[in-house]
């Protein structure tokens, strides 16, 4: 099967074939990353323009470096430096981009559907790196690449994603992921951030964390957005600590080979202690590595790459 979309924009949008083409494109590129020269010519000629319209660290540091390891010209822009600040809107900032000869425009924005506002009106390649509370496709690649490489087939498998459900594109991606892979799903949180109707896109519901920690593969734990939050949802941190935080005593109910994962910025002593986070079971660090493997497979793969090639770009980078 080869791969037709212009643009990613969300992982509901895409075929379980497409999932894995994605997934097994990264596996590629992970085993390039860990070479002594780790850079490819397969964008080379080619603009990135990362356009980060909310803040960002690992998420803009990993599409950039991505970037530049595909030997792509990256430019890298911030709200509070562009022409945001004086009024410009997003439309006219992305086909001034176009204009400038842009091959891809990455984008985080705080509103969902930003990205496929700009995906139907660019010739550009659009990837969403993050709209609201919508998706975040590239994000949940590089999570479900990582619970592979450590559980194998991810059919069967039982997942909960744990915390601040509502707000979170993370959860929504990796919902849409892991089911696509046949995993068994539970979500878990306070009920203020886990309303009943997620049961109707097949998964579990639970607020009783003690409950369901003994059946899991994996746990993927959620930061408290108190940003996206119009008004507190529970009481105070320490309470939701004490009920839904990860801590040694709660661990030691789980599978001995429970992964622990967590897409960051991590709140220690909240939503995980710090010895659990720095743990043997833990895969935070692989997360991150795998992100920058994910995302040079997504730009090589919209920019019209095909698995063979990677090999081929990959003997071209080493000669140089």
């Amino acid at each position: 099967m080869k791969w037709a979309k212009k643009d990613l924009l969300a992982i509901s949008d895409l075929s379980s074939e497409e999932l894995l083409i994605l997934l097994d494109t990264t596996a590629s590129f992970k085993e390039i990353i860990s070479r002594a020269i780790k850079k490819v010519p397969s964008l080379r000629g080619k603009t990135v323009v990362n356009l980060f319209v909310e803040p960002s660290t690992r998420t803009r540091c990993s599409f950039e470096l991505a970037a530049q390891r595909l030997s792509a010209d990256v430019i890298s822009i911030e709200k509070s430096v562009s022409s945001f600040t004086k009024g410009e809107t997003l439309k006219d900032t992305a086909l001034n981009l176009q204009a400038l000869n842009a091959d891809f425009i990455i984008l985080r924005h705080k509103s969902p559907g930003a990205a496929l506002f700009l995906a139907e009106r660019l010739q550009a390649s659009v990837i969403n790196a993050g709209d609201g509370p919508h998706e975040h496709p590239t994000q949940a690649l590089l999570d479900v690449f990582t619970a592979r490489e450590k559980l194998g087939d991810l059919k069967g498998k039982h997942f909960i994603i744990l915390g601040d459900i509502l707000f979170s594109r993370v959860a929504r991606s990796n919902i849409w992921a892991l089911l696509k892979l046949g995993a068994r799903v539970t979500l878990v949180g306070p009920t203020t951030l886990l309303p009943e109707v997620f049961r109707e896109v097949g998964v579990d519901v639970c607020h009783n964390l003690d409950e369901v920690l003994p059946e899991a593969d994996a746990i993927n734990l959620l930061r408290i957005q108190q940003e996206r939050q119009q008004a507190t949802l529970f009481p105070s941190l320490g309470e939701y600590t004490k009920l839904f935080g990860l801590n040694m005593e709660r661990f030691k109910r789980c599978k001995p080979d429970v992964l622990i994962m967590h897409p960051g910025p991590i709140n220690r002593g909240v939503e995980i202690s710090s010895e659990l986070a720095d743990c043997e079971n833990s895969v935070i660090l692989d997360q991150v590595t795998n992100g920058l493997a994910v995302r040079m497979a997504v730009m090589f793969l919209l920019s019209g790459g095909q698995l063979p090639k990677i090999k081929e770009d990959a003997r071209k980078g080493t000669s140089k």
